[in-house]
């Protein structure tokens, strides 16, 4: 299975991180929009990142990587370029969502939490997408695929492949 094993070969340019800095003001409550500015910049948050920002606003970096895994909205790895989500909430799981995301692994050839070696895809199992009556849920980007099953995961996951599954 495909894995990302990013982080420690990829060199990130932090120059429009420092740019977005200098227009924050260095004070404790510009930490999560710095915090989601650089994600927006960066696509992700690396350690340098959070070691700027933490010295930005003199904060400890334990306090910057607290806020940064609290919320879900952060990322401390790259993702790939389309972000496939299978519910796995209450109504998901017991309609089937297990099997759809065995589905979807097989299909990306990844598994659930990682991010493809070419970056095209990351699989993430959310808590609840709020679509209870379409159970199971897939969401690709912004597109709510509902009703799924493991069949129709695999037609999804060979049509994200092709590059037609949105």
């Amino acid at each position: 299975m495909g894995a990302c094993g990013c982080g420690s070969d990829r060199t990130v340019d932090l120059a429009p991180l420092h740019a977005l800095m200098a227009e924050q003001p260095a004070e404790k409550g510009a930490l999560i929009p710095l915090l989601q500015g650089a994600q927006g910049l960066l696509g992700y948050l690396p350690p340098e990142a959070l070691r700027a920002i933490a010295e930005h606003l003199a904060l400890p970096l334990s306090e910057v990587y607290g806020v940064a895994t609290f919320y879900g909205q952060f990322h401390l790895e790259p993702r790939g370029d389309t972000v496939v989500k299978v519910c796995h909430g209450t109504a998901c799981h017991v309609a089937g969502a297990p099997d759809v995301t065995a589905a979807l692994e097989d299909t990306l050839d990844l598994d659930e939490g990682q991010t493809s070696d070419d970056m095209r895809f990351t699989l993430e199992g959310v808590a609840c997408v709020g679509c209870c009556g379409l159970a199971p849920v897939v969401v690709v980007g912004e597109q709510v695929h509902g009703q799924m099953d493991a069949a129709k995961a695999r037609k999804l996951g060979r049509a994200l492949k092709r590059g037609a599954g949105q």
